[in-house]
Formats: C-alpha cells, structure tokens, sequence
C-alpha cells in the first residue's frame, strides 16, 4: 500500500472526519470572535486585537476559560491535520488539475493557521503563551525580509502574494465555487440557500481584509518601514479610521461573522 492511499484512507476514516469537522466548527468559533472584537474596535476603539490570536485570548478570558482553550486547541490542531490530509489526496471531485492544486494549496494555509492557532491556545493554558501580537509578528518578518539583499522586492512580491490570495477570496465569493466542496444531500432541507448566502458574504469580506493587509505590506515594502504592515488587526483598525470607517468595519464584522456561521454548515456537509 502506497503512502498516498494511506494517506486517502486516513483522510475517510470516520474518527479524521468527525475531529476535522469538529475542528472546522471551531475555526468558524473563532471568526465569530473576531467579528465581535472587530465590533469592539467601533465601540471602543481598543479592545483585545481583533486576530486569531485575539481570539484564542478572548476564549481564554472567560470563567470557563481552560477548559474552553484545550477543546479549540484540539480541535484547531484536529482541523489543521485535516486539512493537511486534504492537500495530500483531497479535491479528487474537481476535474480541473490547476484548481485541484489551488485548493491543496489553500489547504496547506488552513493546515498552517489551524496548528497555529490551537498551538497557541495550548501555550496560553499552560502560561507560556508568546506576548507579541500578530501584528508585531507581521512586522518583524516584514524587518527580516527587508534586510535581506533586494529586500523590497520581496516584501512587495509578499504584498502581490497576499492581493493575489484576497482576489481569490472575492473570485470564490462571487462564483460561489465552495459550493463545489459541499455535499447538500447531507445538510438539513432548505439550509442550501443560507449557506450559499453565508458563505458568499464571508468569502467577500475575507478578500476586503486580506487585500488591506496586502495594502499594509506593499507600503512597507515602498517605505522600507516594516512598521507599515500589520496583520488582520491592522487591516480593521485600518479600515476604521477611513470615511465611514464604522459603517465599514461593522459591514465588514458582519461578512466575518457569516464566514463563521458558514464554517457550520460547511463542517457538516464538506465533501470526503
């Protein structure tokens, strides 16, 4: 038996797909955080940072707190494998191989973001938890990239890769082609249309985010100031501070807030 059809097996067997599933819920958790901390930014102006890692800090404040943090941080890490399973064999629906490799490809980023994310929710259990914020990590791998030979070169091509993956959010968003991950025999009758909508609203508010923050990096890289870039709480401060900042953020808490109710339905009907 090959690696790859290991590989395949494990990804169908029942126990990878409830845990990935699970894991998938959490992941959806977390974006509903970030809305409402992204909300806070309007009411407050400050507030936790509104990022994964937020997140994860927000869970852990509450009275219930560690017990919380060990079931996401399993489930982030369950999901993280998942998807890692997904890159390996998944997408065997799709006919097309460049989308095929395009999917596995953004599989590997959700694998990447899944184990971060529970590792970190992990370390804040066990009090070791790192003190720098997304945005502080954004800026100094932004420094690093800056200081290496043709430095702004590459932070700009990392500002063109970011752009590239937010137009490919709104693509996904406006075609709706994550419906072709989902299996709607599955889902409850009539949920189709919800999710359809959930899911197109949080694909479009995902590229609006991830597009201010391949905004935040290509000044960085055209300043030579890694101070410039941010993460996703720079891109919502960012977008606060604009004309109608409020409305727009607000608007934009909202698509992420239908990312995260998507990730519900998704976790049920996502394809094996």
């Amino acid at each position: 038996m090959t690696s790859s059809t290991k590989a395949n097996e494990a990804r169908r067997s029942k126990p990878v797909q409830i845990l990935g599933r699970v894991g998938m819920v959490c992941y959806g958790v977390v974006h509903l955080i970030i809305a409402y901390l992204a909300v806070r930014i309007v009411a407050s102006g400050g507030g936790q940072e509104a990022d994964g890692r937020g997140a994860i800090s927000e869970i852990g404040a509450t009275g219930v707190g560690g017990f919380l943090l060990w079931v996401v941080a399993v489930g982030l890490i369950a999901y993280g494998l998942w998807q890692a399973l997904m890159a390996a064999t998944g997408y065997s629906w799709v006919s097309k191989q460049r989308r095929r490799v395009m999917k596995r490809v953004a599989s590997v980023a959700r694998c990447v973001v899944g184990i971060s994310l529970g590792v970190y929710a992990i370390q804040i259990v066990v009090g070791s938890g790192s003190q720098g914020s997304g945005d502080q990590r954004q800026q100094e791998f932004t420094g690093k990239l800056l200081a290496l030979p043709a430095g702004p070169f590459l932070v700009g091509a990392l500002a063109a890769v970011v752009l590239g993956v937010a137009v490919a959010a709104a693509v996904k968003g406006i075609r709706k082609t994550f419906l072709d991950d989902l299996d709607f025999t599955s889902l409850p009758s009539g949920t189709r249309t919800w999710v359809e909508r959930l899911g197109r609203i949080g694909y479009l508010a995902k590229a609006v985010v991830v597009g201010v923050v391949g905004v935040l990096i290509g000044f960085a890289a055209f300043s030579h100031d890694p101070g410039q870039a941010g993460g996703l709480d720079a891109a919502l401060r960012t977008l606060a501070v604009q004309p109608f900042g409020s409305a727009l953020l607000i608007a934009v808490a909202a698509g992420l807030a239908a990312f995260g109710a998507y990730c519900f339905g998704a976790a049920w009907a996502h394809r094996n």
